[in-house]
């Protein structure tokens, strides 16, 4: 079977309470806040499977989590991340598959459970239609996915990330470059209680089979009696 010209990478850590998503205690505990995790982790490669002609791949932390990441998805490649900070990872990641002769690169997040599965596709469709760098905003400004076509270090090394910038730097500085963007529609990720407390009512609205781990647990009573108390 032949290369695929397409690579979705998704960037996740092993859920571990007090070391993902710390940002959602309070008002979570830290053990449900690592279980929320792992179900937006799951809901984002249900996502990714729906994504055709792509190599899928996990780029995960922490080093010895790639027996969980087998377990989680052994329909995946894995990779473990590779760099001193964030920049240097996604830079990693993404430059080593174009190195290795595939053609178009997305690299994504794991915090947007609900983000449709057709923005991902959109991603590949701006790179092949002409952009050399794609990117799908999130509401606070940073990004969900950055796709590349050939390696630009400077894009992922050069902008510090997690600022309300972040999005807004990266374009300036890939136009600076004289590369031409292709923008995705903006989503949201959830890394606060304000944005959880949205996600919880966003699911509400969307078919059964869309977020359904994310949707599963947060209809646990002990979640629910949280988020109410904090809203």
């Amino acid at each position: 079977m032949s290369q695929p010209k397409n690579a979705l990478i998704v960037v996740a850590k092993q859920p571990a309470p007090g070391r993902t998503k710390t940002r959602l205690s309070p008002p979570l505990t830290p053990e449900q806040a690592s279980a929320l995790y792992e179900c937006f982790l799951v809901d984002t490669l249900e996502q990714v499977r729906k994504v055709p002609d792509a190599q899928h791949v996990i780029a995960y932390l922490p080093e010895g989590a790639h027996e969980y990441f087998q377990r989680l998805a052994p329909d995946f490649e894995l990779v473990p991340q590779n760099g001193r900070d964030l920049g240097e990872r996604l830079d990693h990641a993404l430059s080593g598959y174009l190195e290795h002769g595939y053609e178009r690169v997305v690299i994504m997040d794991s915090d947007s459970p609900t983000l449709p599965s057709s923005y991902l596709g959109q991603a590949f469709n701006a790179l092949s239609d002409g952009a050399d760098v794609a990117i799908g905003p999130c509401e606070d400004g940073g990004y969900y996915l950055i796709g590349l076509k050939q390696p630009w270090p400077r894009l992922l090394r050069e902008v510090r990330m997690s600022t309300p910038t972040v999005a807004a730097d990266t374009i300036a500085l890939a136009e600076a470059e004289g590369l031409r963007v292709g923008l995705l529609p903006i989503w949201h990720d959830v890394d606060d209680a304000d944005s959880l407390i949205r996600l919880a009512k966003e699911v509400e609205s969307l078919p059964p089979e869309d977020a359904a781990h994310t949707r599963q647990l947060l209809e646990q009573e002990a979640l629910r009696r949280a988020l109410v108390k904090d809203s």
